[in-house]
């Protein structure tokens, strides 16, 4: 199971895609030029593909600008800068104020890892409106991602069985049948995507960026990273200092924590929100339709999750509400305060036997398509993190640990904690305990923590800004809800982010927003 770090953006669907289509044939274009020098073709977007999530090619932006995409080679293995290559997809709106005071290109990565870009900055493309205003805005598909070389492990059937599996097993049977069941996805991601998954760590698309500043005539990185997105964010500022230019961390991982730490961190992130959640729903004058207190409000959603272990609801048919996927949807419903009102409504119509609504926020944390198909971002997401992750934990180990994680949450902790062995058998050694995100010498990096923040505990921003190093991170606190801080619409978290990606104005460090 992977771990529930996911981007903010629709319900997302995949397809097969060959190895074959990954790996261009471009050897010789490499081993021809300087890949710095490549140029490229930016054209009309089409509709993304299923790997990206499906769907239809992005609106304009307001004012008429369109979208536009073009592919970038990158070597596929960074340690042989001459061979083979795969394309990047890249996608970008034009900045739309006056030339004479465009800064250059701001990159973004919306987290997973896993999330397309490529589909996903269309989606939040007008909450960025200022900041196109001197910059165009750029993304793009992480490789292992959607377009730009997209694993592939399981077909959507598959899926299907894998995300309706018991995650947080009771008993021998249940495990053996969970440990199975990973085996059996790592050994599809290895035979279908065996070629590129030693070449899918963060630091391999940290060089990517550093290609793609070049090719797109940047002097300096320019950056705006979400969740994993800082994580791509800081590791590509120890590789380069000298090469950041304005950047912004937005929810932000802790890099100093290995896999266990970070997910237990996360379960009480999750439980804080949930707290909160609960705190909320009860406190309205209109009163609660889900229970009568904080605590009663957890009891009965714990009540449900033990019920459905045993005994599974409709949801989306055919497929039944089971445990492990009412688990994730409500996960999914707490990345943000605007999803609060469907998880009520979800567990209300849970309570009557109906768990279509708690399905589906568990399609959208999984890539699910309402028509069956699947982006590639949980075979990402695993491929990327079990790359960049060195410990590999033992079902014996997990439930040792099983009593700390559900101290740390009731709800969640069993969940986060047998998650911790999806990368147990993968085929390709981990590369470290945690992320090295040091950066002396690098332009001052604005990090933004959020105290209700789930996915990504608050207590990760100071961590990120102690690591990166004596002068280079600044951090900035916004006292609210749900993953991230920026698109929560603060005013003054807008207003400190964009005084200093367009006007270079470091705000105070322990700047505090409410």
């Amino acid at each position: 199971m992977p771990n529930p770090s996911r981007p903010r953006a629709a319900a997302l669907a995949v397809a097969t895609v060959l190895l074959t289509s990954w790996v261009s044939g471009c050897s010789s274009d490499a081993k021809d030029g300087d890949l710095t020098k490549q140029k490229l073709d930016w054209k009309a977007c089409s509709a993304p593909s299923e790997a990206q999530g499906g769907g239809t090619a992005p609106s304009p932006l307001p004012g008429g600008a369109e979208w536009e995409c073009a592919t970038m080679k990158a070597p596929l293995d960074w340690s042989d800068p001459k061979g083979d290559t795969i394309g990047i997809a890249l996608i970008r709106a034009k900045a739309s104020g006056d030339p004479a005071k465009r800064i250059g290109s701001l990159v973004f990565n919306f987290g997973g890892p896993g999330g397309s870009g490529v589909a996903t900055l269309p989606a939040f493309g007008g909450d960025y409106a200022a900041l196109r205003t001197r910059y165009d805005l750029v993304s793009f598909d992480p490789r292992g991602v959607g377009r730009s070389a997209g694993v592939k492990c399981e077909n959507d059937q598959q899926l299907d069985r894998f995300f309706q599996q018991d995650a947080t097993p009771d008993d021998s049977a249940e495990q053996q049948a969970l440990l199975r069941n990973t085996t059996t996805f790592n050994a599809a991601c290895e035979k279908n995507s065996g070629k590129v998954l030693p070449h899918v760590r963060t630091t391999d698309a940290a060089r990517d960026m550093d290609l793609m500043r070049q090719v797109l005539g940047d002097d300096k990185l320019h950056y705006f990273g979400i969740s994993y997105g800082t994580e791509l964010g800081g590791v590509y500022a120890h590789l380069f200092p000298k090469n950041v230019g304005r950047a912004v961390f937005d929810g932000v991982v802790d890099p100093t924590q290995n896999v266990e730490q970070s997910s237990l961190g996360q379960a009480a992130g999750f439980q804080l929100a949930l707290d909160n959640f609960a705190k909320d729903c009860t406190s309205k004058a209109e009163g609660c339709p889900i229970g009568d207190t904080p605590q009663d409000v957890k009891d009965r959603i714990a009540k449900l999750l033990k019920d459905l272990d045993s005994k599974p609801i409709p949801g989306v048919f055919p497929r039944r509400l089971t445990q492990t996927a009412a688990t994730s949807g409500i996960a999914q419903s707490l990345y943000s305060k605007d999803f609060w009102e469907y998880l009520t409504e979800g567990l209300q119509q849970a309570y009557e036997g109906d768990g279509k609504i708690l399905m589906l926020l568990s399609d959208s944390m999984n890539g699910r398509s309402e028509n069956g198909q699947y982006s590639n971002i949980t075979p990402a997401n695993i491929s990327i993190n079990c790359a960049d992750d060195k410990p590999r934990y033992t079902a014996d180990y997990v439930r040792s640990k099983l009593p700390e994680f559900k101290t740390a949450s009731p709800l969640f902790g069993d969940y986060l904690a047998w998650g911790m062995v999806s990368c147990t058998d993968w085929a390709v050694p981990g590369a470290a305990e945690h992320p090295d995100v040091s950066a002396p010498g690098a332009a001052p990096i604005l990090v933004v923590g959020n105290t209700g923040d789930p996915a990504t505990p608050y207590e990760g921003a100071q961590a990120m800004v102690n690591a990166l190093g004596k002068g280079v991170g600044v951090e900035l606190t916004y006292k609210g809800q749900g993953h991230g801080a920026y698109d929560s619409k603060n005013k003054c978290v807008q207003g400190a982010v964009n005084s200093y990606l367009l006007e270079g104005t470091v705000p105070a460090a322990g700047t505090v927003c409410s």
